[in-house]
């Protein structure tokens, strides 16, 4: 049977257009909001095997308040991001404009002094292509939205710029299957059936 890794995303610690590079931040009594009302959907995943967090406090709280008491990953851990830890994507564009367009052009630039988008992609893939298959065939992890686009795009053996064009929301699940090196990506819920004449 296939290995299968749900992704859960971390509930929000800030509005979107005040998140930070490698925000530290806790979870705010809205993000605690979002993570009760949506734990009683959630907490199924609580059965796999083996479940995982990032190290961020928004992620560990996440998957604490779901009830999945995780073990924290290192690589997990969202992209380095060097000097421009804290900033959100507008302020490091006021300080280095030039910096931060060849960042988002060039997946191994790394202008911020940190960790280029390839080498983010590669690290977090390697976590997925490490996941033991003989504990368990399932895996919950919850992660930094940053993160899961790595992994699908680690995933889908998709070119790096495919990064930019993932959206991933607040407690939303996203399923890869397989093994090391050869994922799928899963859609799960209730598919409509043809009726019958």
């Amino acid at each position: 049977m296939p290995l299968r890794v749900t992704f859960v995303a971390a509930a929000r610690s800030s509005p979107l257009l005040a998140e930070r590079f490698a925000d530290d931040r806790p979870l705010d009594q809205a993000g605690w909001g979002e993570v009760e009302h949506a734990a009683q959907e959630l907490l199924p995943l609580a059965a796999a095997e083996l479940r995982y967090c990032s190290p961020t406090p928004r992620s560990r709280a996440t998957g604490e308040g779901l009830g999945y008491a995780p073990l924290v990953q290192l690589a997990l851990r969202d992209c380095d991001m060097g000097r421009w830890r804290g900033l959100t994507l507008g302020e490091a564009m006021a300080r280095e404009p030039e910096a931060v367009d060849a960042w988002l052009a060039d997946p191994r630039a790394t202008p911020h002094g940190g960790e280029s988008l390839m080498d983010f992609i590669t690290r977090v893939g390697g976590w997925l292509d490490t996941r033991p298959v003989d504990d368990g065939c399932r895996v919950v992890a919850v992660a930094e939205p940053s993160v899961i686009r790595a992994a699908l795009v680690y995933a889908l053996k998709a070119p790096p710029s495919t990064y930019w064009n993932i959206d991933v929301r607040p407690l939303s699940t996203t399923s890869v299957t397989g093994r090391g090196g050869r994922w799928n990506l899963r859609f799960d819920g209730v598919s409509a059936q043809p009726s019958r004449t």
